[in-house]
């Protein structure tokens, strides 16, 4: 038909070649709605090719069928073979099973001997600075969701005020101006002066058409990295000369029969106002410069910084569940299949990003921010640790694991802790607050590393979806193998450790045999040294009533005389 068309003059043939420039226009300039379509062929390629072979050999041999019978065997059996293809790989999740295996296989996996310690403990869980951030801002402004990262050598939670969603208006005309970063180890985040910087960027998460950032990533992308990568989770962080940028963790797909995600590096967009060259830059080819996962070493604001997709984080924690083979997560056998739980009640599921201590544990692991799960049984009744994970967050090639069930420590997991939290406060209104985000504390503690899990009660409004942050949340710290809750104050973090000894120390001297820690100093008084101030004044008490008594005897003398 098009060569019908072609033929019929030149006026036909502009008119091709002029729709023909359009089209090509139109693909290439708007390849960033399209792209998902592209990336799900990538995702599912092998699925694709297999379906469309059964079908396309299929429907030949039911064309060359020449009765009834045939045709209707032919078509039962495409419909036994995607019946069977749909009920395997998706009610089943067989091809997820897949997927994840791939992920075991080429993960970079370490085992450690020795947890590591904690530092920097953030207080404020992620949700509640949400919740606090939002409450600073007007009705025509939203807050992004916070990220934990490291600004310089403080961890910081750091978010964009950004035009709201509800108005399209203001997402086709305003920038994002501004920039909270506040401390996370401060039970009073400031969400003012200092900590709410002027920052413009005319490339947000909440702007619309080629200002979008979902948009200018996937615009910059080659036609390579149309089927390869995704963009993902957005951070807001300082570089290397001390300019606000944003940081988009990138999502690469590997593999031909399963594909699954890995880390792919990071798109970094600079701020500042975009003029019109800068938008036609936006239209043509998107806006970021692209950095590998290779070339992340070579800028050191992006080292041991927070920029891996959690995304790939989760998948990579739950692979492990193939750490006792192929099979031994199938629902017959499970002997050492574990899952990441999850808390109903907590809006923030893991991974938790906290900043661990490293140097004394004798790996490679570098100290810094690491994406935390503790995996536990897939049994819902099963509550013990299995494992800690240990994924660095700037995306370096390896997972570091603990093996808790093998030393047979016997310590409470994650979903332990809200129950546990629950009794040791009866008093509390639990329908209205709620024990949330249970964060590593591993401490030196009475002669020994003791693993504590931090948790936060944040209250939610009746009706509401949203925590309610506080300034001075109540914090617990449960002690994993004891089991035993131990009110803190938020206030005085220094003091943590003694508090946790205060109560358990008679425990674990019971229990282990341990001495005596954090013994009060007590100055004695000097009793030699004192006797001796005394004694120096004596002696001039001494002569005084010497000179008296020997002229008490003169006169006596004297008396006698005159007798």
């Amino acid at each position: 038909m098009i060569k019908n068309y072609w033929n019929k003059g030149k006026k036909q043939k502009r008119i091709a070649v002029i729709v023909l420039l359009v089209l090509l226009i139109v693909l290439f300039v708007m390849r960033d709605d399209y792209q998902p379509g592209l990336l799900f062929v990538r995702k599912f390629v092998f699925i694709i090719l297999l379906s469309g072979t059964v079908l396309f050999f299929g429907l030949r041999k039911f064309r060359k069928s020449s009765n009834t019978g045939s045709r209707l065997g032919v078509l039962a059996l495409l419909a036994v073979f995607f019946g069977i293809l749909y009920a395997v790989g998706w009610h089943f999740k067989m091809y997820d099973y897949m997927k994840t295996y791939n992920v075991f296989n080429n993960l970079n996996k370490v085992e450690i001997n020795e947890l590591p310690l904690t530092q920097n403990e953030r207080i404020q869980p992620l949700r509640n600075v949400f919740s606090m951030a939002n409450e600073s801002v007007g009705e025509t402004k939203d807050v992004s969701l916070p990220h934990l990262v490291r600004i310089e050598n403080e961890n910081k939670w750091t978010m964009v005020i950004q035009p709201t969603e509800k108005y399209m208006w203001q997402g086709m005309t305003d920038n994002t101006e501004e920039v909270f970063a506040v401390s996370s180890t401060t039970p009073f985040p400031r969400f003012s002066s200092e900590n709410r910087i002027p920052v413009t960027f005319s490339i947000g998460e909440s702007l619309k058409f080629s200002r979008n950032t979902y948009n200018a990533v996937v615009q910059r992308f080659n036609p390579w990295m149309l089927f390869n990568y995704e963009p993902s989770d957005t951070f807001y962080m300082k570089n290397d000369t001390g300019q606000w940028v944003e940081v988009v963790s990138l999502i690469k797909w590997k593999g031909f029969l399963f594909p699954y995600p890995t880390f792919g590096g990071v798109m970094v967009i600079e701020n500042g106002e975009h003029d019109f060259n800068d938008y036609l830059e936006r239209i043509l080819i998107g806006m970021g410069t692209f950095i590998s996962p290779e070339e992340m070493k070579n800028h050191p604001y992006l080292t041991r910084q927070n920029t891996l997709s959690e995304k790939v984080s989760r998948l990579q924690a739950e692979s492990l569940k193939f750490i006792g083979g192929f099979s031994d997560p199938l629902p017959w056998n499970m002997e050492t299949a574990v899952k990441i739980p999850n808390l109903p009640d907590d809006q923030n599921q893991q991974p938790f990003v906290t900043d661990f201590d490293f140097s004394d544990t004798n790996t490679d692991a570098y100290s810094g921010l690491y994406h935390w799960f503790g995996l536990e049984p897939v049994g819902d009744e099963r509550t013990s640790l299995t494992y800690s994970v240990f994924i660095p967050s700037d995306g370096t090639d390896k997972l570091y694991y603990y093996d808790h069930a093998s030393k047979k420590q016997g310590y409470a997991g994650v979903s332990a802790m809200p129950l546990k939290v629950i009794e040791s406060r009866k008093e509390f209104d639990w329908s209205v607050n709620k024990p949330v985000e249970f964060i590593l504390y591993i401490k030196n503690i009475a002669g020994r590393k003791r693993m504590f899990f931090l948790g936060t009660i944040s209250a939610i409004r009746e009706g509401s979806d949203n925590f309610d942050g506080s300034a001075t949340p109540d914090l617990a710290l449960i002690d994993s193998e004891y089991r035993d809750v131990v009110w803190i104050d938020v206030k005085h973090p220094s003091q943590w450790d003694k508090t946790v000894y205060d109560q358990l120390n008679e425990a674990w001297r019971s229990s282990e045999g341990i001495g005596y820690y954090f013994v009060e100093e007590t100055k004695e008084i000097d009793l030699p040294e004192t006797l001796k101030d005394s004694v120096s004044i004596m002696p001039v008490i001494d002569e005084k009533i010497e000179t008296i008594e020997r002229l008490q005897k003169q006169i006596d003398s004297l008396k006698a005389s005159g007798n």
